[in-house]
Formats: structure tokens, C-alpha cells, sequence
């Protein structure tokens, strides 16, 4: 996305969107120049506003950080409800391949939410958002229920411990995600072979 282009739709914002459009410049900003070249003065001034109305969506810097976080785990959340509401069977092959090649395509599409998500400079920082701790506890709440319900219709042992189960199957593709986005893995035509395994792992466990 080019930004000198993007200036050019500035005026068709609505007052309601600023938000969200601050968001969304604040995401291409970390895309293009990484986070360092990201400020409140220079987001004010992409979108087009002053940076007033900047501070009067986000109070700083590592505010806006945690609202971007935040609605990268909004976006992640919608992957474990969708796979629900279309009746995935994850405690199949097929329905656990489609979702691990979900969570990898999401991280390595989306590392400046990733990034920010799963980061430890707002975890470890002082300015972490209730609404970012909620949002993001929430989605890690819906995986642990997730393999509940799978227990709760048989398909798959009785005596896992939900929570730990659904602990190391996170970090698993967390741990692949990571290889991808930092380049220390970076052979793309091998997700599917390291999805596939995954599973196999997984479903040995489980079954």
C-alpha cells in the first residue's frame, strides 16, 4: 500500500472512522519504516488530522501499540469462531491442517499485528491495555474451550488437560510462525510439510 496514495482518500473520512483510520496508518507506518519510525506527530500527519485528534483516540505511543495489538487478537480470535461455526472437526487431519495453515498464513500476512501481539515490549511494559488483556485472554479462552467441547463428544481422550493441551499446541504454531517471520526458517514451500507433521503430532497425542 503506498501512502502517498492513501493521503488522497484522507478527506473521506468520516469524524467515526478517524479511529480506526488512525489504526490502519499506524499499521502501514510499522510496515514500512518498522516501529521506530512510528510517532504520534508523524501518524497525525499521514492521516491527515492534528495530532489533537490523534492524542484524543490514543493518550501515546505505546496506547496506540496496544490498541493495534488488540485488534490483531480480534482479527486471530475470528479464526477459532469461524472454524466453529462452519463445524471444523479439529480433531480431525483435514480440519487440523486447514486451521494450522490458517494461524501461519495469519502471522506471516500480518507480522506487524503479530508482532505486537505476541511481543514482549507492551507485555512487559507498564502501559498494558486492560482492553488488550481482555481481548487477548478471551482468544486464548475460546482454544482451551475448543478442545473441551472435543472432549465433551468423544473425540478425543477424556483425561487431556485442556488448558495444557491447548498451551502447547499455541506455542507449537507460535513457534513455527516466529521461524517464518524472522527469516530463520524462511523455505515457505515447507509450511505445509511442517503443518502436516504438527498435526500428526498432535493427533497421536490426542487420539
Amino acid at each position: 500500500m503506498n501512502i502517498e496514495n492513501n493521503k488522497t482518500k484522507k478527506s473521506s473520512y468520516h469524524h467515526g472512522d478517524l479511529r480506526q483510520q488512525l489504526l490502519n496508518e499506524a499499521v502501514l507506518l510499522i510496515r514500512e519504516e518498522g516501529l521506530a519510525g512510528l510517532s504520534m506527530r508523524k501518524l497525525a500527519i499521514n492521516a491527515g488530522v492534528s495530532r489533537t485528534a490523534a492524542y484524543h483516540h490514543f493518550k501515546d505511543k505505546d496506547d496506540l501499540l496496544s490498541a493495534i495489538a488488540a485488534e490483531g487478537f480480534e482479527r486471530f480470535q475470528k479464526l477459532h469462531r469461524d472454524a466453529v461455526d462452519r463445524g471444523l472437526d479439529l480433531a480431525s487431519r483435514e480440519g487440523a491442517m486447514e486451521f494450522n495453515r490458517a494461524y501461519v498464513k495469519f502471522a506471516t500476512e500480518n507480522p506487524e499485528y503479530y508482532d505486537l501481539m505476541f511481543g514482549g515490549q507492551i507485555w512487559k511494559s507498564a502501559s498494558l491495555t486492560e482492553s488488550l488483556k481482555k481481548v487477548s485472554f478471551a482468544t486464548f479462552r475460546d482454544s482451551v474451550v475448543m478442545v473441551k467441547e472435543l472432549q465433551d463428544r468423544g473425540a478425543i481422550r477424556s483425561d487431556l488437560d485442556p488448558l495444557r493441551f491447548a498451551q502447547v499446541r499455541w506455542s507449537t504454531m507460535h513457534g513455527m510462525s516466529r521461524l517464518m517471520i524472522d527469516g530463520i526458517y524462511i523455505d515457505s514451500s515447507a509450511v505445509d510439510a511442517m503443518c502436516e507433521t504438527a498435526v500428526d503430532m498432535m493427533l497421536a497425542y490426542i487420539h
